[in-house]
Formats: structure tokens, sequence, C-alpha cells
């Protein structure tokens, strides 16, 4: 009797839960839409100029019809691997260039300073010296991006390993824990979040360094597209080369904070223990 009378219960209780997840995931993609709806109903009433702004649908036609033709994989491809290869190496320059300047003191004083006053440079500014240095090819725009890159993820692991508790330091000496021990076990994850939360900064960087490299000197990419299309007054073409940059860069952010969720999971798990 008491099994029956708590099964309403327990209904209610999974019915509030799948709607809050329905929410959780709804919710974000609410303005985007909206912005889409009345951005269509006023191409169809008139009130936009589809040369001024052309409609949503013209925009999925013409990437409909890009990629019926194979033209958009091909730059789409390209544009990908120039991010993919700048993020990798500069974040591998600036991951390790963190981990000397933060674990070494003598290193610190000898490499700090010197990429402080790198990092203040615009890296958009240096564009006319790459150009010069490596041309329009791809080694111009993957060391670009990789400059952009660099500097978010060499400063938040800087900060991360600095900001670690001393006392957790304490405790791995006193466990007698070596110095690999040590920094696989407490330093690595206790600036964990904070390096996360640099990569996810410096993926920003990185579509935005690519956008403006492909813009400028480029003859493939999707910023190619973009360009080549504004030749033409083809403002579909531009709109779909915007679109897929926004895309790319929110899928990019998505699968950085899965990263996070997954490699976090302790943190969580042991609030919920001490909670």
């Amino acid at each position: 009797m008491q099994t029956l009378e708590e099964n309403p219960h327990n209904i209610k209780i999974n019915l509030a839960k799948i709607l809050t997840n329905l929410l959780h995931y709804l919710l974000p993609w609410t303005i985007p839409t909206l912005i889409i709806i009345s951005w269509q109903l006023a191409s169809i009433n008139g009130l936009i100029e589809s040369t001024i702004l052309p409609s949503p649908w013209q925009v999925v036609q013409t990437t409909i019809t890009s990629l019926q033709s194979g033209v958009l994989e091909q730059n789409m491809a390209i544009s990908l691997y120039r991010a993919l290869s700048g993020f990798v190496i500069g974040g591998s320059i600036g991951f390790l260039l963190a981990l000397c300047t933060s674990l070494s003191q003598t290193l610190n004083l000898l490499l700090d300073s010197s990429v402080q006053m790198l990092r203040n440079i615009p890296h958009l500014a240096l564009i006319p010296l790459v150009i010069l240095w490596f041309g329009v090819g791809e080694s111009s725009k993957i060391s670009l991006v990789t400059i952009g890159v660099l500097f978010p993820i060499y400063i938040n692991t800087y900060h991360g390993i600095r900001s670690v508790d001393s006392n957790l330091i304490e405790m791995g000496h006193s466990y007698q824990l070596n110095s690999w021990q040590l920094f696989w076990h407490i330093i690595i994850p206790g600036a964990l979040p904070t390096i996360l939360m640099g990569v996810r900064y410096a993926l920003g960087v990185m579509w935005t360094t690519l956008i403006v490299s492909e813009t400028l000197a480029s003859s493939a990419g999707i910023g190619y597209m973009s360009t080549n299309a504004q030749s033409f007054m083809d403002m579909s073409t531009i709109l779909m080369c915007i679109m897929i940059y926004a895309l790319l860069g929110k899928l990019s952010d998505l699968m950085a904070k899965s990263l996070e969720t997954s490699l976090l999971n302790w943190q969580i798990k042991g609030g919920m223990i001490n909670g």
C-alpha cells in the first residue's frame, strides 16, 4: 500500500527532473531561435531588403549549394587544419613555458619578464611582419594562430600552478611523495581548473585570429570565401561564412566544457561528499 502511494510522487519527481533537464538544454538556444524567426518574418514581409540582409532561408539555400558543389567542405577543412595546427603548437609552447617559469625560480626570472612583454603586443599587429616573413601561405596563418593561442594558455597555466594551495604541497611532502608524484597528483589537479579556463579562452582567440588572417591574405578557407563573396556582393555567402564561424566557435566551446566536466568530475564528487 505504501509503495502504491509513493509511485505518483516518484513519477512527479521524475517528470520534474526531465523538464528541468530539457529546459537546461533548450534555454541557451531560445534567443538565437527567436532572432532567426524574427529575421525570417521581417524578410518575408519586406521589412528587410534581401540585398542588404538576405533571409535565413536564403543563407540555408546557399549553404546547401556550397555543400553540393564541394566548395564548402574543402574550404572548411583548410580552415580547421589551420586552426587546430596553430592551437596545438601554440598551446604546447605556452604550456611548456608556463611549466618552466612556474616550477623553477631561475627560469621564472629568466623568461617570465620577456614573455610578459611580448604578451602586451597585440598579436594581430604582427600580420604585416608575418606576411613578409612567411608570405601568404599556410605558415603565416598557422603562425598567427600559434601566437594568439600561446599567451592565454601560458598565463592561465602559470597562474594555476602558482595558485596551488601550499598546504596541499606540504601534505604531499609529509607523505614523502617524490617530485614527479607531487607534480602529477597535487600540482596538476590543483591547477587544472585554471588551465582549462585558459583553453576555453584560447579557443575564442584561435577563431578570431583565423578569421582576420584568412580575410586579409588567403587563397582558401572560410575567410577567403567571405572576402571573395564581398567582391561579387554575395551577401548570402558572407552570412553563411559568419554563421559557420559562429557554429564552429560554439562547437569548440561545448567540447571544451565537456572536457572540463569530465576532467573535473572529482571536484563535484568531492563537493557532494563534503556537503
